[in-house]
């Protein structure tokens, strides 16, 4: 059997509820929520409530947490209308955490228990924030498996990311009193039988505290398994992130046969060789100084056109 050709209108091949011409797979800090504000552009929302109504599936892959998108994402598309029918895949906490959501709110949410942080661990980052780092970040509540802490939006960028510093070898050092072996970027500190539980990953507005078993990749892995449910096979991904960590998402697309290519919306960080393509604004013809959501506007702005036009 011949694959169906693309349309040369849209280089999209056509598409059926059960085979879409394209899957999203979106990083939620940077590419769809400000990293300075965190909150979602009224444009970001309704492009995306018409690429789900379409039936283009929407799967957000981010280290926040599920509170964070149903206040954040959930509730913003809902009250634009999103259509009954929709159904809204999030996967949180890299992996660890996920639910999906319809018009209707929330359906349950699903923990990996084994993949959390111990509580004991997770009690003391909290007092050594309300007791040393209180004035720059704050401990976020709402985590189920992760330990995150976040910077204040009031505080100054360049103040926050020298206290960040400070902070993450504290919790480096804490990590290692627990007898647990962590990494953090080219720091490692293997616990007594050589092994690396954890992960202190640093970004420019948080830090992750995590089992090494999680990251994009595993939400990937995730979001093909809660589409195979529905008995969807996209044609094709674009994957969406702002950081090196969210390349892991095409990779794994890649090394596991789907078609994929990847947005960086802030490639200052530098964009490595892949296998697959990679894209930045300045494939839309855009200057280098359009990133983060506005960078993700614009693209999710073209889907939506060459889509449905």
């Amino acid at each position: 059997m011949t694959a169906p050709s693309a349309n040369p209108a849209t280089g999209f091949g056509p598409h059926t509820p059960s085979a879409p011409a394209l899957a999203l797979l979106l990083d939620v800090d940077g590419p769809v929520a400000s990293p300075v504000t965190r909150d979602v552009k009224p444009e970001i929302i309704a492009d995306l409530v018409a690429l789900a109504n379409a039936g283009i599936p929407v799967i957000f892959n981010t280290g926040r947490s599920d509170a964070f998108i149903r206040e954040q994402v959930m509730a913003p598309m809902i009250a634009a209308g999103m259509p009954g029918g929709t159904l809204i895949h999030a996967i949180c906490e890299k992996g660890a955490v996920w639910f999906s959501y319809t018009a209707a709110g929330p359906g349950p949410i699903h923990v990996d228990h084994e993949l959390a942080v111990p509580a004991a661990y997770g009690d003391d980052i909290r007092r050594m924030v309300a007791e040393d780092y209180a004035s720059h970040m704050f401990f976020d509540e709402t985590k189920r498996a992760m330990v995150s802490v976040e910077q204040h939006i009031e505080v100054p960028n360049s103040e926050y990311l020298a206290e960040q510093k400070l902070f993450d070898a504290e919790a480096l050092e804490l990590m290692e009193r627990h007898g647990f072996g962590v990494v953090r970027l080219e720091h490692h500190a293997p616990n007594s039988d050589d092994e690396i539980d954890y992960r202190v990953d640093p970004t420019i507005i948080s830090t992750d505290i995590e089992s090494v078993r999680l990251g994009k990749d595993l939400g990937a892995s995730r979001a093909v398994e809660l589409l195979a449910a529905q008995g969807i096979t996209p044609q094709a991904w674009r994957t969406v992130g702002d950081s090196r960590t969210d390349y892991a998402m095409a990779d794994w697309l890649h090394h596991n046969d789907h078609a994929v290519k990847h947005v960086d919306v802030r490639p200052a960080d530098g964009v490595p060789a892949k296998p697959y393509n990679v894209l930045t604004a300045a494939d839309l013809g855009l200057p280098e100084t359009v990133i983060h959501d506005d960078a993700g506007a614009a693209f999710l702005a073209g889907w939506r056109q060459a889509l449905l036009g």
